[in-house]
């Protein structure tokens, strides 16, 4: 290959070489192109047919179009005005038809003049600007505009069928100023170089990538852009999947103390103690765990499963497997409160054998420390001791654990609950801590769709926990339409009533705490068309808490659980009702993560329709944790036919997770679930659709990782190469190093 000289680089070429400053200096700051290969990459959003543009006959109000007419006639008048007394202000009015219908242009002032002399009867153009009304007709005000002329190149016939691109374009650059643009530039795309290689692409019957990007900006047929598109999310799907396969295969060279353990050591202990056996699924689970385990390089495994399929016994008993053979095991949780309460399951689950070097503690125990921020000095001591000494083989801590003072004696295996509260660069500086890369283990009960686990999660191997465990009982689910029927949200509050008298408790969730500052700033911004709708904030704990203890709940034990408590008082309300000693816990989404009390049954959660479907889901698996069947009641005064009660009832209509998280996904745009999960990484997705897209993405995948282990360093593809530096920019790269 050798160095290629910088003039036969055409796509990396700054757009102000080309285009000239300013419009260079919007595309950069308000499109983020910087290069002709970025213009080129910035697809059309879709397409307009000549003659079939937006009817004139069905514009939309309010909303910017693009309409390709002719016009009909144009008039100038004088009138008085405010700022032109004499009767010399100009109003210039157009008419344009496209044989559907008519519209109105207007131009005012100093604007009159070119319009005037271009737009003459019978001069075809494009037209931009936003719809409005005036005097019961649409109009367009003070509309950009360019003519279709016939001359040069662009002949009205070329002109006629074509099919015009309209782009993704902002207030300060049209839409066709950037086609324009493209043109300019799309000769260059000849020279693109194409990241695929020759046999998948002929393989697939895809076209080149010089084509492909000729015929998605500048399409004869239909048929041209749809196989443009097809080409162009190949390249995506591809490239990221090689990015990610490069990365499994590096991760795969690393070196890592193999962890077996030993046949009658610690975790045959454990097990031995087990009241129940482990399900089908757990044991297949933890079968792929301990194999990858056995290997000298570090495992790299997602663990997914239902709130309450049992994932924290599969990762305690990879972290027994460990500490058997001689290494250490940190667990990691997004919350101080979460950290406790894995800490106090962990230790009764282990009973015996969790108090190693103690009276007491059985021969083949160790001892299992907490390690939280809010600890006192004495006790954070303590604990960073029997790291550093190998006492303690099992930590479980918050984020705390990633601290520079924090040592490990031989850490061997990080288990991170609930990836999407957690960044990239503590996973990083946890892995930092072993002598050798520790393995890793990943745990999710929110269910991720497989294509959205192939392309944020793509560095790991997955495992899906889908059975519940025995014992483990069905929840109700039903919508309380609190508005349409008031006298159900009565039946609501009997039922949790019922369910106090019959021994059980009971969980009432409200999207707010309620003693937040009345922030005039905040109300001054524009609400929803819900809140509008509602004319009302959502419910808060501290009013709903106030009313029930007053009112439908009178008697019962009534207590409050919120975020911006002091953690010793949520850990003493959370013990409080783990005892039995409250009936009733009015909260935030706070116990929507591993709050764990098999005797609470009920749930009711206020104003449902302002959680998403997976927080609905996962706030629903607290309850039915024990023998006796859960109840959730989803409260909303949304109506009917809204998209809101619609979500609820899917949710209301299925308990499966994974079928939930598909529609979640429907609703809202990829960009969030993907953005959440990796700091904008990926937020280049431009043609590929992660839920329709899943067979390209699956099929790129088995292709990326063919590629990558017959050439990992990609020295025959210097195409593909030079696509995955464009993908892995500096930033990304780093994401992606620090997976």
């Amino acid at each position: 290959m050798g160095v290629v000289p910088a003039l036969e680089e055409p796509l990396k070429q700054p757009l102000k070489s080309v285009l000239g400053p300013a419009t260079a200096k919007v595309m950069a700051e308000h499109l983020g192109l910087r290069t002709v290969g970025d213009l080129l990459h910035h697809y059309p959003r879709r397409y307009e047919e000549r003659g079939q543009l937006t009817h004139l006959a069905d514009l939309p109000m309010d909303e910017h179009v693009t309409v390709v007419a002719q016009v009909a006639d144009a008039r100038l008048h004088s009138f008085a005005s405010a700022r032109a007394p004499r009767g010399k202000g100009q109003r210039l009015e157009v008419t344009i038809t496209d044989g559907s219908g008519r519209l109105q242009l207007v131009f005012f002032g100093n604007g009159v003049h070119k319009p005037h002399k271009e737009l003459l009867p019978g001069t075809r153009a494009m037209f931009a600007g936003k719809v409005s009304v005036f005097n019961h007709r649409l109009q367009l005000a003070h509309p950009a505009y360019e003519l279709l002329r016939g001359d040069g190149e662009e002949t009205v016939e070329t002109w006629a069928g074509a099919l015009i691109p309209l782009y993704p374009a902002t207030a300060k650059l049209e839409s066709w100023k950037i086609g324009k643009a493209v043109q300019t530039v799309l000769p260059a795309a000849q020279e693109a170089v194409d990241p695929l290689p020759g046999a998948l692409r002929e393989g697939r019957g895809l076209l080149s990538l010089p084509e492909a990007l000729l015929k998605i900006h500048r399409p004869h047929t239909k048929a041209d852009i749809a196989d443009a598109r097809a080409r162009l999310k190949w390249d995506e799907a591809f490239v990221l999947q090689v990015a990610l396969a490069r990365r499994r295969h590096t991760d795969a060279q690393l070196p890592a103390v193999p962890r077996t353990p030993a046949p009658d050591g610690l975790l045959a202990a454990f097990d031995a103690r087990l009241p129940f056996t482990l399900t089908e699924g757990q044991r297949k689970v933890s079968k792929e765990i301990f194999d990858d385990l056995a290997t000298e390089h570090p495992m790299h495994r997602l663990l997914q499963g239902e709130v309450g399929s049992g994932k924290t016994m599969v990762a305690l008993r990879a972290m027994l497997a460990v500490v058997d053979a001689g290494g250490q095991a940190a667990m990691l949780a997004p919350t101080e409160v979460l950290a406790q309460q894995h800490h106090r399951s962990v230790t009764e689950m282990m009973g015996e054998l969790a108090e190693g070097g103690m009276l007491g503690g059985a021969e083949h125990a160790t001892k299992v420390v907490l390690l939280t921020g809010s600890m006192g000095a004495a006790a954070r001591r303590h604990a960073l001791l029997d790291l550093a000494t190998g006492e303690a083989g099992i930590v479980i801590g918050t984020h705390a654990l990633i601290e520079d003072k924090v040592q490990f004696h031989d850490l061997g295996l990080v288990v991170v609950d609930e990836q999407h509260r957690f960044g990239v660069e503590q996973r990083d500086a946890l892995r930092g801590k072993g002598k050798q890369p520790p393995h890793l283990l990943v745990m999710t009960a929110t269910p991720i769709p497989r294509t959205v686990a192939m392309t944020v999660f793509g560095d790991l191997e997955t495992s899906v926990l889908d059975q519940l465990p025995a014992g483990r009982s069905p929840i109700a689910s039903h919508v309380v339409p609190a508005a349409d029927k008031p006298h159900f949200l009565a039946r609501a509050w009997e039922r949790v009533r019922e369910e106090v008298a019959g021994g059980h408790q009971a969980y009432v969730v409200c999207p707010r705490i309620g003693d937040e500052e009345d922030d005039p700033k905040k109300a001054a911004r524009k609400k929803s068309p819900e809140d509008e709708a509602e004319k009302r904030p959502p419910l808060a704990v501290l009013d709903v808490a106030d009313h029930l203890a007053k009112g439908p709940l009178a008697g019962l034990r009534v207590e409050v659980l919120h975020g911006r408590m002091h953690p010793d008082d949520k850990d003493a309300v959370m013990r409080r009702f783990a005892a039995g000693e409250a009936d009733v816990l009015v909260a935030t989404t706070v116990i929507e993560v591993g709050v764990n009390v098999p005797n609470a049954t009920a749930m009711v959660i206020m104003d449902a329709d302002r959680f998403g479907v997976s927080q609905l889901h996962q706030l629903r698996g607290r309850v039915g944790r024990g023998s006796a069947a859960g109840l959730c009641l989803l409260v909303t005064e949304m109506p009917e036919a809204s998209a809101a009660r619609q979500r609820l009832n899917a949710v209301a209509a299925t308990l499966d997770g994974f079928e939930l998280s598909r529609i979640d996904l429907e609703q809202r745009r990829e960009g969030d679930v993907l953005g959440q999960a990796q700091s904008g990484a990926r937020s280049s997705l431009r043609v590929l659709a992660v839920i329709e897209d899943e067979e390209v993405i699956a099929q790129a995948r088995e292709e990326a990782t063919k590629v990558v282990e017959a050439d990992p360093e990609l020295e025959r593809l210097p195409g593909l190469r030079t696509a995955l530096d464009a993908l892995l920019d500096d930033e990304r790269e780093q994401y992606l190093e620090k997976g």
